[in-house]
């Protein structure tokens, strides 16, 4: 079902044609649940923290693309999925493409350091959805659910569930998602 909706829907790409040269062939494993954004609206005032409590916001990365993820230390498929999360990082590269990891970790968040030096995530940061705004204003329901945003802000579409972003399918597209990728 994913990949027909991803193929129906190919053509109307509306910031980034070189999606719609994606073909099934590409477009297997995890990477296949990949749905696509009914409309690209902007999301650059989506407002969190780093680490250190800093307040950032999606405009902070304006002319990336952006791989936004909800997850959490206590959610099993988070916890699976983030290893891959971190080789996608390294493998793209940050001068176009970031990965943001958004915790809803609150009473948690202090395992968040030691989860990341444990796993040995050394290309991601460490950022906060305080009081799970982001969250809700992207109207998330599942963990991990990563949003795929455009470098202008806008949303090109989502996948709910753990996926493996170090394969070759997830790289062809955030590869095909990022100018210049």
């Amino acid at each position: 079902m994913g990949r027909r909706l991803l193929l129906a829907a190919a053509p109307a790409f509306f910031a980034i044609p070189a999606l719609a040269r994606l073909g099934p062939e590409q477009l297997t494993g995890t990477v296949a649940r990949f749905a696509l954004a009914k409309e690209g609206k902007p999301l650059s005032d989506l407002a969190f923290t780093d680490a250190d409590d800093k307040p950032l916001t999606l405009a902070d990365y304006r002319g990336k693309t952006v791989l936004l993820n909800f997850w959490a230390t206590w959610c099993a498929p988070c916890v699976k999925e983030m290893p891959s999360l971190d080789k996608l990082q390294a493998e793209m590269g940050k001068d176009r493409f970031a990965v943001l990891p958004l915790s809803l970790d609150g009473p948690t968040r202090r395992k968040v350091a030691p989860f990341y030096e444990d796993k040995k995530l050394a290309n991601l940061g460490i950022y906060f959805d305080k009081g799970k705004k982001v969250m809700g204003a992207l109207d998330i329901s599942v963990l991990p659910t990563s949003v795929l945003i455009d470098p202008d802000g806008r949303e090109i579409g989502r996948l709910e569930g753990e996926a493996d972003w170090d394969k070759p399918e997830a790289l062809a597209l955030m590869k095909a998602a990022t100018p210049g990728g």
